[in-house]
């Protein structure tokens, strides 16, 4: 999740243009209300029929919008916008990858959005959720304490993983020869290999309605790899309670998300793939007893 080279300056622009696309269309959503001209042809024609529902409904809008808040820029979105505007970092995603997950927060938001991985673009993300929860799960000690410093708000958790992307040839064969691995049930209870089982509470404990892939790193021998995120991923949405779960993996373009998303979050439950993102739409498994692993 975390780019090691700055973006082009157009990347930078490009997504503040996406989150200020965004803010106006909740904006204009939450505070459309008829024209002077309106207010005062309806009130001349109504005034003695409708002065109580009137109030009423003053009522009603101050509750819903204490002290005019429904004018204002929420502090996600304000935070994000300054955030990028006087920063050298961008989202490693391209806008249009971007796009594949904004379409579904559109949405879905305010949602459960589960991120693995903390970077230059989770400001971004947690944004785009605004009014929801987002939860960023990181390996790297250090660098959650960097990120806390410059963006505290951000609700973030250290995760330890013990594999090594040189032992995705045998995780893979382990995965989908072992019956273990085809039952779902809570990760930390699970007795296949590829399941993270130190997984903090709080995170097990929700009902996610987005999980992002993109972490840990996986680009050389040393790394831990993405096998048991991915497959993890996988079982915390058809743990879900009810409904569906959208799971995002990035980095298809590398052997180990291509073949690990395709097996785990199975082929069946693919939508999209944009560039080198993809988009799998997993249902929930406790809701309907039975389901197969994959379709």
């Amino acid at each position: 999740m975390r780019s090691k080279n700055q973006s082009p300056i157009n990347v930078k622009l490009i997504l503040i243009g996406i989150i200020l696309v965004f803010l106006l269309f909740l904006v204009l959503r939450s505070t459309y209300s008829p024209s002077p001209d309106q207010q005062t042809t309806q009130s001349l024609v109504s005034k003695s029929s409708s002065s109580s529902q009137d109030e009423e409904t003053d009522h009603q809008s101050s509750e819903a919008c204490p002290s005019n808040t429904c004018n204002k820029i929420s502090p996600s979105l304000a935070n994000a916008l300054v955030h990028y505007a006087t920063s050298n970092v961008t989202p490693q995603q391209t806008l249009k990858e971007i796009s594949v997950s904004l379409k579904v927060l559109e949405k879905k938001s305010p949602s459960n959005f589960l991120v693995f991985g903390l970077g230059h673009d989770s400001l971004m993300w947690t944004a785009l959720n605004h009014g929801g929860r987002t939860v960023f799960l990181e390996e790297d000690k250090s660098w959650i304490e960097q990120i806390q410093s410059q963006l505290p708000n951000l609700e973030s958790y250290h995760v330890i993983y013990d594999t090594r992307i040189t032992q995705a040839d045998e995780l893979m064969e382990i995965g989908m020869s072992n019956e273990d691995c085809k039952k779902v049930t809570d990760p930390r209870l699970s007795k296949c290999q590829l399941a993270l089982k130190g997984l903090p509470q709080q995170v097990l404990e929700i009902d996610w309605d987005l999980i992002m892939v993109d972490a840990p790193t996986g680009w050389h021998d040393g790394t831990p790899g993405r096998m048991s995120a991915i497959y993890t991923a996988g079982l915390i949405a058809r743990n879900k309670q009810d409904g569906e779960t959208h799971v995002f993996v990035h980095d298809v373009d590398r052997v180990v998300e291509d073949q690990f998303s395709k097996a785990f979050l199975c082929e069946g439950y693919l939508l999209q793939q944009e560039g080198r993102i993809r988009h799998f739409n997993i249902p929930s498994h406790k809701a309907r007893l039975g389901r197969p692993f994959c379709p």
